[in-house]
């Protein structure tokens, strides 16, 4: 397949904005980022003047979208099926996400797993969570890990070409098995917990690399009781996710989980249900209406149930919230969360090597379409030859 030169957009690259450089690309892979004045072979595509090229965006967190809820149907089709509702919206890659339910269901999702078209990962966030943190979780599914639980998902970490994410609480799962699942190669989050910082401590110790949602589903901070919250300030090699809508967490707390922790690790998340990209306003979600009103995805009592949000909403909201530069908006929901799941050699960044994942937007962050390995959706806005974009 022939090499394609992007040209005349501003290049997210190593965190800043790089000017008069093009993307080359082929084969569905980066090969060189260079001076737009070089002698280059392949054919030159000329981006939208004032335009902006980005890493597609990493979202670990991802429950639905396109009308599509993954755990009414916890297969590779439906899967995909959100991928691509959440492309349109300028995310490239996704961990579709299984909410606490019956063993039943775990052991289908685990079974249909596979990874392809925006698929890079899974995520069961539970059942191994706290009954006094359950969120919207269903109280009744959560539990404690079985046995058989520990070799279906050391199976599957084994089988998938990917990632597999387990949130759960740090008070419910005993070091010793993470310790197993961590070497199985599992992703371990902490979340919907009530744990001491001193269980915390330990999960830490024996795997747990990052937080979920953090400030959700999990007490506040006390003077007594510095708990989870505390643990994932303090302990800046764990990455943290966050729902930047500012519904889910108060603005000041967003700044405050910048402020502390001077190496990042921070990643936006958008725990997204199957409104996203819809006109939709209701949806079921294990017997229970979800309503969507006023930026917010409530049960009929007020509970909060996921977030009425992509991850590139997120982006500019985080930018407004929290202070903070489109670029280091855009690197929390692209770079970082890569990093976290182990991807950032495929995805995440512009990069030589990596996959040609890449979106491209309005100055206003706005999204006029997408590469997914190279191939090209969106808008027909491309000069000086057209065509689909692609290499």
């Amino acid at each position: 397949m022939g090499a394609t030169f992007l040209t005349g957009a501003a290049i997210l690259h190593e965190g800043a904005w790089l000017h008069g450089h093009g993307v080359m690309v082929q084969g569905g892979v980066i090969r060189a980022v260079l001076p737009e004045r070089e002698d280059v072979a392949g054919r030159r595509i000329a981006l939208p003047a004032g335009s902006l090229l980005a890493p597609g965006l990493v979202d670990v967190q991802v429950n639905g979208g396109g009308g599509v809820l993954f755990n009414d149907d916890p297969r590779a089709e439906a899967a995909r099926a959100i991928a691509a509702a959440h492309r349109r919206l300028g995310t490239t890659a996704i961990l579709p996400t299984l909410i606490t339910d019956t063993p039943e269901l775990f052991a289908r999702a685990a079974a249909a797993a596979e990874t392809g078209a925006g698929v890079v990962g899974l995520h069961f966030e539970g059942p191994f969570l706290s009954q006094a943190r359950p969120g919207v979780h269903k109280a009744a599914l959560i539990r404690a890990p079985e046995e058989r639980d520990v070799l279906c998902l050391e199976a599957l970490a084994g089988r998938l070409d990917g990632p597999v994410l387990l949130t759960l609480a740090p008070e419910t799962v005993a070091p010793d098995t993470l310790r197993r699942l961590r070497a199985a190669g599992l992703v371990l989050s902490a979340g919907h917990s009530a744990a001491t910082f001193e269980q915390c401590e330990a999960a830490i110790a024996a795997g747990v690399t990052g937080f979920t949602h953090l400030f959700n589903a999990m007490p506040p901070l006390s003077a007594r009781a510095p708990g989870i919250v505390a643990a994932a300030l303090l302990h800046t090699q764990a990455w943290c996710g966050v729902i930047a809508d500012g519904v889910h967490v108060h603005p000041a707390l967003l700044r405050l989980l910048l402020a502390s922790r001077a190496g990042g690790r921070v990643m936006l998340v958008s725990d997204a249900m199957p409104p996203t990209g819809t006109a939709g306003t209701v949806f079921e979600l294990q017997g229970r209406s979800i309503y969507r009103s006023e930026g917010c995805l409530r049960t009929a009592d007020g509970t909060l149930a996921g977030a009425d949000l992509c991850l590139m909403e997120a982006v500019r909201r985080a930018v407004s919230l929290m202070g903070i530069s489109p670029a280091q908006a855009l690197g929390m929901a692209s770079e970082v969360p890569a990093a976290f799941l182990g991807l950032e050699d495929s995805v995440g960044s512009i990069a030589t090597g990596r996959r040609a994942d890449m979106v491209l937007l309005t100055e206003g962050l706005e999204v006029i379409g997408t590469w997914l390995a190279g191939e090209w959706d969106g808008e027909e806005v491309f000069g000086r030859g057209g065509g689909d974009g692609g290499g």
